[in-house]
């Protein structure tokens, strides 16, 4: 029986091997190629997402008088390809208003590497839990319906992504 030491030294050697092991295995080329997104699955619905959606919400440049931050990406499923012109609607439970209320709810627009960002109030627990909620609800792919809750109600920004399907 043989007996194995490990030891820094040992365990860098037995590091390099398998990591040596696999690159020969592999090939060198599939090191250098760039990681790819295919086959990437589409963003479902979150239960409770869609709680006091209202259709249609306006495109604004800020929800209230802002100081919390909502932001994030939209890219399309399958090969990740950033989606851009896309219309995300916010809303929350915040400082200034209520989830139902017309004046808690506003959209925006994705930029040319689909993200978006929007300021808002900052966003305070209902029901225990400091939420947002955001929807793609454009049409061109599939409505998806997001609820992300944030760590600390102290938080002063959220992100949320969606990776979309054809409707």
């Amino acid at each position: 029986m043989s007996l194995v030491v490990l030891n820094r030294r040992n365990l860098l050697i037995s590091g390099g091997a398998v990591l040596a092991s696999g690159v020969l295995a592999a090939g060198t080329s599939s090191l250098l190629l760039p990681a790819r997104a295919e086959g990437l699955a589409p963003t479902e619905s979150m239960t409770g997402g869609a709680n006091n959606y209202r259709k249609g919400a306006p495109i604004v440049e800020r929800i209230g008088k802002g100081g919390f931050w909502m932001s994030g990406t939209v890219r399309r499923a399958g090969d990740g390809a950033p989606l851009a012109g896309q219309r995300i609607q916010i809303w929350a439970h915040t400082v200034e208003g209520q989830e139902h209320e017309p004046q808690s709810h506003g959209a925006t627009l994705t930029d040319k590497d689909g993200a978006f960002r929007l300021e808002m109030p900052q966003i305070i627990p209902i029901f225990g839990q400091p939420h947002g909620h955001l929807a793609y609800d454009s049409g061109e792919f599939k409505t998806v319906f997001l609820r992300p809750i944030m760590r600390s109600a102290k938080d002063a920004s959220l992100e949320a992504h969606f990776v979309l399907q054809p409707a």
